[in-house]
């Protein structure tokens, strides 16, 4: 429930403020209010509403709050007033008493905001026989059209094309007021995006009995003589002087209603025409094409983003798998059995000293380049870096029968690989390097942790301290593994002496296996 609410003056969907809590408005994406804009401090201001008004609070925010254009450190807003955090700005105005045009408010499953009044006239054109209305559109009118699907099809931003839409709309039909529904996924609610107001800054309510009727017959809908009839004297359509309006479902060529556009007028003396109706259907029919367009390039922009963050992790092939199935990264995981690998150059401090940085640089990158391409080559998942180790893992995010074979297989080949770049750097005057590997096989945490800001794919648990012991111990050229790793082998090595390593915090001794060359 809420008293007031702020209006964007550039447009787009009111916020509701609530009124049993402050709220803190702000760039920070854990604020209640996100304003994406760089003069919007982390933390801008905090906004608390009561019966006379807002009260707010600047947050020492680094460009300042601004009440009717003068600077404030706290006061109170009340409705018609204007308020800047940086440079974007909000008129207050008062939440209608019920559901109205909020974006993020449901129009279909539920009651609307504001029911038809008794007495208007409410009915669906059928323009889609023979000889109606749109066989009659002027020359001009569908030039119009023809121009207008040449914008349309320009934008294939979705929230630049959805105000486009409205502000096209505004300018082809004589109307004062035009709004734009959208429903997020098929037969599901309708949601406020976008709307114009030629008489003030309000936000634009549908009756949301229109909304649906033009969602279900998939037909234009117009009201007439709202204000002559005698029996109507509440509710917003006498509140505001609707004396016309025409509501047209968004079709796609699948037959499908993406949501409706909706048009009012509170100053001409007759309704929409039926030409006017015909027409707005072609342009909603355009429009809805062109938004359809635009989610998938969308849809396609994230999943591409979605895969190349994955890709830094994961195999090509596995990182695009994940895209198909997950529409965004979040912090969260799982517990699973898993194969670690741990691998550490020999001797790298001193080589370190002896070598300028920009050269150890390009040293280190050609060799990870080569290993993490045999990590992904074996199935594997990339986890990180550690200076000049590298931990990667098999059995996550997807298991597989034969994991920890391939993990195996993995370090048999960074072994092969390291001495096939020493013979490629020696004769480059470039010095070798000798790695030694450790796995060991067992349970632990895997998943996205971090920030919203920040978010990196990583394995956490007893698994990861015990693999980077056996690495320490690995001497160079040599693979150590646990006999958890030798066990589930389906071709383990032949007889390989065992010894048993201790491990800080553990009480059990864990039972290790040396693979030299000729056991490889």
């Amino acid at each position: 429930m809420s008293r007031w609410r702020l209006l964007p003056e550039s447009g787009g969907p009111p916020i509701d403020l609530p009124d049993d809590r402050a709220v803190v408005i702000g760039r920070a994406a854990a604020s209640d209010i996100h304003l994406a804009d760089e003069t919007v401090s982390r933390h801008h201001a905090e906004l608390r509403s009561d019966a006379l008004g807002v009260l707010v609070r600047d947050l020492a925010s680094a460009n300042g709050t601004r009440h009717n254009d003068a600077a404030l450190t706290e006061g109170r807003a009340v409705p018609g007033d204007a308020l800047a955090f940086g440079r974007v700005r909000f008129m207050v105005t008062a939440a209608p008493s019920s559901r109205g045009g909020t974006a993020g408010e449901s129009w279909l499953g539920g009651e609307a905001a504001e029911a038809i009044p008794p007495g208007t006239s409410v009915r669906a054109l059928d323009l889609r026989s023979g000889g109606g209305a749109l066989a009659k559109l002027q020359r001009e009118r569908l030039a119009r059209l023809i121009e207008l699907a040449r914008q349309l099809g320009g934008e294939i931003d979705t929230e630049s094309l959805l105000r486009l839409v409205v502000d096209q709309a505004a300018a082809l039909l004589p109307a004062d007021r035009v709004a734009l529904l959208i429903a997020e996924e098929p037969h599901g609610a309708l949601r406020l995006m976008h709307w114009y107001n030629r008489l003030g800054k309000a936000a634009v309510q549908v009756p949301g009995s229109i909304a649906r009727r033009a969602m279900a017959e998939q037909l234009p809908i117009v009201t007439e003589n709202a204000q002559e009839d005698q029996r109507f004297q509440s509710g917003s359509v006498v509140a505001d002087q609707v004396r016309a309006a025409l509501c047209v479902p968004l079709l796609t060529d699948r037959g499908s209603a993406l949501g409706v556009l909706y048009v009012d007028s509170l100053t001409a003396a007759r309704p929409f025409s039926e030409e006017e109706a015909a027409l707005c259907f072609a342009f909603g029919g355009l429009a809805a094409a062109s938004i359809a367009k635009a989610r998938y390039a969308d849809a396609a922009r994230r999943q591409d983003v979605i895969r190349a963050n994955f890709e830094r992790f994961f195999a090509p092939g596995v990182a695009a798998r994940i895209a198909e199935t997950r529409s965004d990264v979040r912090p969260g995981g799982e517990r699973r059995p898993v194969t670690v690998l741990v691998s550490d150059i020999r001797g790298f401090t001193g080589l370190a000293e002896t070598m300028p940085p920009e050269d150890i640089a390009r040293h280190l990158s050609d060799y990870f380049a080569a290993m993490v391409e045999l990590v992904f080559e074996h199935g594997g998942t990339l986890d990180k870096f550690m200076g000049d180790a590298l931990l990667a893992l098999w059995g996550a995010p997807v298991a597989a029968p034969g994991d920890t074979d391939r993990a195996l297989a993995a370090a048999r080949s960074m072994q092969e690989e390291c001495a096939a770049l020493n013979a490629r750097w020696a004769g480059q005057g470039r010095p070798p390097l000798a790695i030694g590997i450790g796995l060991h096989h067992g349970d632990a945490f895997t998943g996205t942790i971090g920030s919203p800001r920040r978010l990196e794919y990583t394995v956490i648990g007893d698994v990861v301290n015990v693999t980077a012991r056996l690495c320490d111990v690995a001497h160079a050229g040599e693979i150590v593994i646990s006999e958890g790793v030798r066990s589930r082998l389906s071709d383990p090595p032949a007889s390989p002496a065992s010894e048993e390593l201790r491990v800080r915090g553990r009480e059990k001794p864990v039972v290790v296996y040396r693979l030299k060359e000729r056991e490889r």
